[in-house]
Formats: C-alpha cells, sequence, structure tokens
C-alpha cells in the first residue's frame, strides 16, 4: 500500500474510474486516508465551509477551488467579468479600448445580461429598444440546463416568476440539435431546435444514435475550414482561447487558490452566424456521462490527461512541488497563457496576441517555458 496513490470519488462514472485503475491507484472511502478526492461541487461545499473545520494535508488535493462559483454561477461570471472591464479601463489598459459606439474590441465576449429582478427596468428599456428580439432565461444557481427557456415578450417574464419549470439539459463539447435552427418565434417552445442535450434531442425523429448529434471540435474545425475558410476559422479558435484566459484572469482576484485544488471547466460557448463565439457560462462539473463510443474515448482521454498534469507520475501529490508541467506531460491540453512572460511584457504583449501580430523571438517559449497557468484541452 506504501506509495499508492489512494483516492474516492462521489461520481462513479467509468472514465474517472477506469483511469484511477489505470494507475494503479488503491480505492479508499471518504472517512479513509486519501490523497486524491474527485468530487463533485456539493461535496466541496461541505469540505470548506465553516462548519466542517476540515483541513487538507500537504499530501491531498481535490478537483475544485472552495469558491468556483465566482466563475461557474452566472450571475458571479457576468460580475466578475464586468469589474474586470472598469479596472482594465481605470488603469488605461488598451485591453479595454472601446469604438466610437462604446463597445469594447477586445472584451465584448459576454451576451448584453440582467440580473432579475434587481435589474428588471434595465432590461425593459434594452428590450424596448428591439422588440422583435428573442432573449434567453438562464437561473443563476441551476446546472445541466435546468429552468433555461427563451421569450419574446415581457408578459412571458410575469409568467415565468409565477410559474417556473425546469427541463433536463446536458451540455457537452460540440453538440448540434436535429432540427434546424429558426429564429420564427412560432418555434419558441420547440426545444428540438434550440436545446442541444442529448435528453432532449434522442426523442427527435432525426437522432442518430451513432454520433448522437456530436463532433469533435476537431471536426468542428475541419468543417469551417472547408465551407468558411481557413482564416475566418483561425479567428474563431483564437478569440475562443481569448475568452478562456480572459474569463480566467477576471476572476483570478477573487478566486481563493487554494495550493491543494485543481479545476476541470467546461465552457460553453455559442457561435453565431459570423463565427463570432459568445461566453453563455462556464460549468464546475461538466458531464462525464458517455453517450456513444466516441464521446466514451474522448472523455477518458481528457481525465486521462487531467490527472497527468495534476498527479504528475501517478505519485502521491506534495502541495510543495512546483505547480508548472512539463510540456510532455499536456497530452490534447495547449497553453493558452504564459504568467511569467505576461508579466514580464504586460497587456500590450496580449493584445498583440490577440490581433495575431507577431510577438517577437521569445513568442515561441510560453509552451516551453514550464510556466504555463492556463491551459485548454481540445
Amino acid at each position: 500500500m506504501a506509495g499508492k496513490v489512494k483516492w474516492v470519488t462521489d461520481i462513479e462514472k467509468s472514465v474517472l474510474i477506469n483511469n484511477f485503475e489505470k494507475r494503479g491507484w488503491v480505492q479508499v472511502t471518504e472517512n479513509e486516508d486519501w490523497n486524491f478526492y474527485w468530487m463533485s461541487v456539493q461535496t466541496i461545499r461541505n469540505v470548506f465551509s465553516v462548519e466542517a473545520g476540515y483541513r487538507l494535508s500537504d499530501d491531498q488535493i481535490v478537483n475544485h477551488f472552495p469558491n468556483h462559483y465566482e466563475l461557474t454561477r452566472k450571475d458571479l461570471m457576468v460580475k466578475n467579468i464586468k469589474r474586470y472591464r472598469k479596472e482594465l479601463e481605470k488603469e488605461g489598459s488598451p485591453l479595454a479600448e472601446k469604438d466610437e459606439n462604446g463597445k469594447y474590441l477586445y472584451l465584448d465576449f459576454v451576451p448584453v445580461t440582467y440580473m432579475l429582478p434587481a435589474d428588471y427596468n434595465l432590461f425593459v428599456e434594452e428590450f424596448r429598444k428591439s422588440p422583435s428580439s428573442t432573449w434567453i432565461m438562464k437561473p443563476c444557481g441551476k446546472a445541466q440546463g435546468k429552468g433555461i427557456f427563451l421569450i419574446n415578450k415581457l408578459s412571458q417574464i410575469k409568467k415565468w416568476s409565477r410559474d417556473s419549470k425546469t427541463s433536463s439539459y446536458k451540455l457537452g463539447f460540440c453538440r448540434f440539435c436535429t432540427v434546424k435552427y429558426t429564429p420564427s418565434t412560432s418555434e419558441l417552445d420547440n426545444m428540438f431546435v434550440h436545446l442541444t442535450n442529448v435528453a432532449i434531442q434522442k426523442h427527435g425523429e432525426d437522432y442518430n444514435h451513432i454520433h448522437g448529434g456530436k463532433w469533435t471540435v476537431s471536426n468542428l474545425r475541419l468543417y469551417l475550414e472547408s465551407t468558411r475558410g481557413k482564416e475566418v476559422t483561425s479567428k474563431l479558435f483564437d478569440e475562443i482561447h481569448w475568452i478562456i484566459v480572459q474569463s480566467l484572469k477576471a476572476v483570478a482576484p477573487v478566486m481563493n487558490n487554494d495550493k491543494h485544488c485543481f479545476e476541470c471547466y467546461g465552457y460553453d460557448i455559442i457561435i453565431d452566424d459570423k463565427l463570432k463565439p459568445w461566453l453563455i457560462e462556464v460549468n464546475a462539473s461538466p458531464s462525464l456521462t458517455s453517450s456513444t463510443a466516441n464521446d466514451r474515448i474522448l472523455k477518458y482521454n481528457l481525465i486521462n490527461d487531467t490527472l497527468n498534469i495534476a498527479v504528475p507520475n501517478g505519485e502521491i501529490p506534495d502541495c510543495k512541488w512546483n505547480k508548472s508541467p512539463p510540456k510532455e506531460v499536456l497530452g490534447n491540453y495547449e497553453i493558452l497563457y504564459d504568467e511569467e512572460l505576461a508579466q514580464g511584457d504586460g497587456a500590450d504583449r496580449e493584445l498583440r496576441s490577440r490581433q495575431g501580430q507577431s510577438l517577437g523571438p521569445r513568442a515561441g517559449r510560453s509552451r516551453d517555458s514550464g510556466r504555463a497557468v492556463l491551459t485548454t484541452w481540445k
């Protein structure tokens, strides 16, 4: 038993357990001594509660930060991004530059958002500017799409406040509806048009049980390159990477960066008809349920790469480790942000990167420096 990582999880998914067993790790219960705990968000809330008074030792790590909700609660995510923008404006940062209409040039990646009922009057004012537009209603503190619906009339909000109904909705990597999208108001209640989750789409007449209405991101990119061109597709993915980095930077000042914690976030991004990406929300616990063979392989590899970074060499964790993984263990993860280089050159370098300009001879070092702090899995 000596030298073996002892693991426990309250999420019984094969993509997790198979990865633990493959490494020869030993399963224990939560009441025994453990080194690695893949927890649900409910469990992490209890672990770090004042009442629990639990202290993690140096050989224990978990998969959530204590206040991950600063990014994964929709209202707090928007609040933190707005605060981040204002702070950059006060600093005179070029990242906060606006166009002649007052729109951010580089930080306009969150749709116009209001918190109801507090912002109801502001919402009504905006709604009446474009009365034919459609709005997405999303509960702030719920997960897996529960309570999501669309409105195009103010009277629908009053109905919602009286009778809030929920529906099952799980986000994925790249999912599609079985019915072609239409902005027609007659289709607002047609979930086969608007919600991509398998729990809904599998009941559609055109649902394909082999691919499950899903693509890998690489297949999406290949399709867009062949239909819309390589240049605009590269710009789209650069902007998605930009969104990920800036959203994480927005919550960095308020996030409890506990040395025992890491995160595997799931980003929910909508791509519009002009190939502009919009950040909808960030999931603290992306679904690990597999509905197809390819889905299972993809999620297994995701967990495998995550564990290789979070628990190097499969050894018993030590929170005093240097947390900068070498390039060879990244697997399918891609380094998006190098903190050391960014601190050295500031916002100007970051902005040039955003604009696709050459960053000079040091640009290639970010992947080899061993100082990456943010990565994305593709």
